[in-house]
Parts: structure tokens; sequence; C-alpha cells
């Protein structure tokens, strides 16, 4: 009984964060009727595509279809009820819109392909530690991690774009341009990550080379490139939001502006811990090293996460 009170209070301080960014949201006067149109509309994308073929199937590789296509809605959100200045609106708008489109759109193919089919390996790592925390209920387990994934749209990864799409100050700040460019050169620099290991992949099948590590282009300076893009594509938007919370400052109660400044750096922290311990790098390695003889090699030559000049040649 005690085993079973500890995790369902570790479990609900999981939630905290979460509940606690969306009160702040909803008592912002700039921000509540975007925060509840948000929270309809993703609420209803995850039910549909994940939490009901979740419970039916016991997969939560779905997450992959809803997470990316739920910042394509935050797009349509920021286009439809955004108040500030156009070009900045527009800006963010496109930011989210082409972030969420390149991984939804590449998600519909991996489903129609069949790849969803299985539940992905960093998924099936997801078990791993649900045993290990004594978590037995499977159906449990899978909608609460999927609705973590929900409640992160719904609140901290939809600041930036409520942010900048309220500031009507008629100027691009300095520091919003800086982060629109590097928003650009990090959205090119994971893109171009992905084609490498797919052409890497097409050429080993074509060769009939099983179980190579892939260690060509951005892979050989770290071994998820694609996830610290992808990290620094979220740091893009948290330093180009930075004037916009500053305009802000005088419209809103002192403890509310705290708490969006503290939920915007928060963001970073969040997809760090994501994209290397949740559902990336970590769990993808586990797998690797099982699968790839020359894995163990490649950890021992180039940096995990963080690019830099490889100990020696592979």
């Amino acid at each position: 009984m005690n085993r079973v009170l500890s995790n369902i209070l570790r479990r609900s301080l999981g939630y905290l964060p979460f509940v606690f960014c969306f009160i702040l949201l909803m008592y912002t006067s700039s921000f509540n009727e975007f925060t509840a149109w948000n929270s309809l509309t993703q609420t209803l994308l995850f039910l549909f595509v994940v939490c009901i073929p979740a419970y039916y199937t016991k997969r939560m590789s779905y997450v992959d279809i809803a997470w990316p296509w739920g910042l394509v809605l935050i797009s349509v959100l920021v286009l439809i009820f955004g108040k500030g200045y156009w070009l900045r609106t527009y800006c963010i708008a496109g930011m989210y819109f082409f972030s969420g489109l390149r991984m939804g759109i590449g998600a519909l193919i991996l489903f129609k392909k069949g790849h969803l089919d299985s539940e992905l390996s960093r998924y099936k790592f997801q078990r791993k530690r649900w045993t290990k925390l004594g978590y037995k209920n499977e159906n449990s387990s899978l909608q609460y991690e999927i609705m973590i994934q929900c409640f992160a749209n719904i609140t901290f990864l939809a600041i930036p774009a409520m942010l900048q799409a309220f500031n009507t100050q008629e100027n691009i700040a300095p520091l919003e341009l800086l982060g629109y460019i590097m928003w650009g050169l990090f959205f090119i620099m994971e893109h171009i990550a992905d084609l490498q290991k797919q052409n890497f992949l097409k050429k080993c099948f074509l060769q009939n080379k099983k179980r190579q590590v892939c260690n060509v282009g951005l892979w050989k300076y770290s071994r998820h490139p694609n996830y610290f893009a992808e990290w620094m594509i979220w740091n893009a938007l948290i330093l180009s939001s930075a004037p916009s919370l500053l305009y802000l400052l005088p419209y809103e109660e002192s403890l509310l502006w705290i708490g969006l400044l503290a939920s915007l750096i928060y963001i970073s922290r969040i997809m760090y811990t994501t994209l290397v311990y949740y559902t990336g790098a970590i769990p993808s390695e586990y797998y690797s090293l099982k699968k790839r003889p020359d894995y163990k090699k490649y950890q021992e030559i180039t940096n995990m996460f963080f690019p830099g000049i490889p100990k020696k040649h592979f």
C-alpha cells in the first residue's frame, strides 16, 4: 500500500509544473483566451490521435504524430488570436508551423510505412522505467506519459508563441532577430542531420551492411546532432521571446510576470531532459549498444549531445 501511495504521489508531483503553468497562463489577462482554446484543441488532438489508439494497441508511439501537429495547431491559434505586430506574429507562427510540419509529416510517413505498428524503442524503454519504479498498470502508465506530452503543448511550449503574438511593438528588436536567425540555422541543422542518417541507412541497406554505426557528416561530432539542434531551436524561441516578455512587464502583475519569466526559462530544461533522458539520447543508446557492435567505440570518441571534435578517428 505504501508503494502504491508513493507512486501516486510521484506521478501527481510530475503534473504539478504543468498545473502551475496552466493557472499562471489563465490568470494572465493577455493569454487566458488563447490558453483556453489551446487546451481544448490539444486535448482533442491527443485524445483521438494518441489516448484512444494507445488504449487499444498498448503503444505510445502515436505521440510522435500528435506532438508535432500540436505545434502546428499553436501556429494556427497564433494567427487567429494574435493581436501583436503582424510581422512578429507571422514570424513566430511560421516557426511553430514549420517545426511541427517537418516532424509531423515525418511521423505520418512512418505510420503509413507501418513503422508504428510496433512500439518505437524509446517508448519500449519507458516500460523498463515503469518496472523499475514499480508501476504495474500499463494502461494508467501509458495515459500518464501521453498526457505529460499533451500538457507540455498546452502550457510551457506555447509560451513563446503567446508572448510574441501579443507584442504590439512595431519593430523587431536585435535580440528577436538573433533568435530568428538561430532558429533558422538549427532548423536546417536538424533537417540535415536527419537526411544524413537516412542516406546512411539507405546506403547500408543497399550494400547489405547490417548493424552499422552512423558516423558521417554531423554525426561525427555528436551522437545525436538532431536532438541537439531541436534543443537549440527551443533556446532560439526563448531568446527571441525575451523582448516580448519585457514589453509585457507594465501590463501584468509582478508575480505573474516573474512566473512567465521562470516558465520561459524552464522550457530549456524540459526540452533538454526530454531529448537526453526521457525519450531521446539515453533510451536510443540503450538499444544501439545491443544492436551495433561498434557503438561502444563510437561512444568513446564522440560526444553524446553537445557537438565536439572527435577524440580520434572512428
